[in-house]
């Protein structure tokens, strides 16, 4: 892509609403603007960044067995009174009504639809055990909608559910979900920590918030410092085996968010030098909650001794939207952005530092044409503009490599190519840049951690 022909709207300036680096560094970028309070418009560039994420999330929920459907963002009223919900769920929830006067809300989650699906869709016990997600945007009526896309009143999100005839099959269902969530915060750069979690609306008794800690965290977090070192499982896990032994691993230190925090415990099971107190951010929770949706609603099926069962339910959320500013969070320095390869928009900005002159818009273009072939998505900076300015701008939309394309190093039979995580710098030549490229992993979209 020519950034001559991209609509990247970038701020030159702070924006005064902006109250966290994820918000400012997403406007300054040109990645979201705002529509009206906590609702956000997704530019080119950082449509990218989320489409990116999403398709990470589907490919581990599909490689854990949840199987892919679409639920619509208005839902009945009705299914919320059979749940007994919908008086109690409060002002967070927009409340609308049709032509005909009927009651329709738009979804802030989606427990009371999946479970009318589920009810008429199954009906015996051998049609189990079912985890089912979608991927749709969702609607909370914040009071103070803040913090731009992290704490916004319309957000993308992942949610999916697990139907199961037992609790120890339940239990297995919570775990697949568990380590597929290490795995898919493992391939976006991050370290999530497993926290026991209130349940709050959703219900149940069993509950993890995945938090990655980040000094511009929205609360603080108590954890052991073995989690830290802990490395996700890799692309050899058998989601078909007992699962039940790593969860423990990641569960057996102390680890729980503020409402959850016992100081208390925290000191006489964690060693002083091992405690870790930090900031964190949310990026998902999961929930067991047995039958108090299916019993409301009358999901039941067949057992094998022929009698009706409610079945034992979970509900896995991930904020997909919110993972783009929470990625920043945890990755950003004072000039801007620093992008995961696996969520950068895209792989290789290339510079052209003298745009008009002939032999190096030649030496571009043919560079910008190899890269392609080779299968990097590849932003070209082929305006006319200072040096300085570009820099900047490659800076602030934070993609992993920059190929610095100038009159004077094509002189010496070289470009530079500067790796924007670390700030290193190599001068070399294009082929041992593309070597570079290739080896670092650069392109390989979907691979796995």
């Amino acid at each position: 892509m020519r950034l001559s022909r991209f609509f990247l709207p970038m701020l030159r300036d702070d924006p005064k609403e902006a109250e966290i680096v994820s918000h400012r560094l997403m406007l300054r970028a040109g990645m979201i603007r705002q529509s009206s309070a906590g609702i956000y418009s997704w530019l080119p560039l950082g449509y990218r960044v989320l489409s990116k994420i999403e398709q990470i999330v589907r490919e581990e929920q599909d490689r854990a067995g949840a199987l892919e459907l679409l639920m619509p963002t208005i839902q009945s009223a009705d299914l919320w009174r059979e749940s007994g919900r919908y008086d109690d769920y409060g002002k967070e929830m927009l409340r609308i009504q049709d032509r005909h006067e009927r009651d329709l809300l738009f979804g802030p989650t989606n427990e009371e639809l999946i479970t009318a699906i589920f009810r008429d869709g199954v009906k015996s016990y051998k049609d189990l055990p079912r985890i089912l997600y979608h991927i749709q945007w969702k609607f909370r009526d914040e009071i103070r909608p803040r913090f731009g896309v992290m704490r916004g009143r319309e957000f993308l999100m992942k949610d999916s559910y697990s139907f199961d005839l037992t609790q120890e099959e339940a239990r297995r269902s919570y775990n697949r979900m568990f380590v597929s969530y290490l795995r898919t915060f493992a391939r976006m750069g991050l370290k999530s920590i497993p926290m026991a979690a209130e349940t709050g609306p959703i219900g149940g008794d069993l509950s993890h918030e995945f938090i990655v800690l980040a000094e511009t965290g929205e609360s603080e977090v108590y954890c052991h410092s073995d989690y830290l070192a802990m490395q996700s499982p890799g692309e050899d896990l058998d989601y078909d085996s007992d699962l039940a032994p790593l969860v423990k691993t990641w569960t057996s230190q102390y680890a729980a968010t503020a409402e959850m925090h016992d100081a208390a415990r925290f000191e006489s099971e964690v060693a002083e030098a091992e405690r870790v107190t930090a900031r964190g951010i949310e990026v998902g929770h999961i929930f067991f909650f047995g039958t108090k949706y299916s019993e409301a609603m009358g999901a039941k099926v067949q057992g094998p001794d022929g009698g009706l069962t409610p079945v034992e339910m979970g509900s896995y959320g991930i904020g997909v939207s919110r993972l783009v500013g929470a990625i920043i969070e945890a990755s950003h320095d004072e000039a801007g952005i620093i992008w995961p390869q696996s969520v950068a928009p895209f792989d290789v900005g290339l510079i052209n530092l003298k745009a008009g002159d002939a032999e190096t818009d030649e030496a571009c273009e043919g560079f910008y044409t190899q890269l392609q072939n080779a299968g990097f998505d590849v932003l070209y900076d082929d305006r006319e503009d200072r040096a300085g300015a570009k820099f900047a701008a490659m800076d602030l939309i934070g993609l992993p490599w920059q190929l610095i394309v100038g009159p004077k190093s094509l002189k010496a039979g070289e470009v530079e190519l500067k790796e924007r995580a670390t700030g290193a710098r190599h001068s070399l030549t294009f082929e041992s840049a593309l070597n570079m490229l290739t080896n670092a992993g650069v392109g390989e979209v979907g691979v796995g951690a």
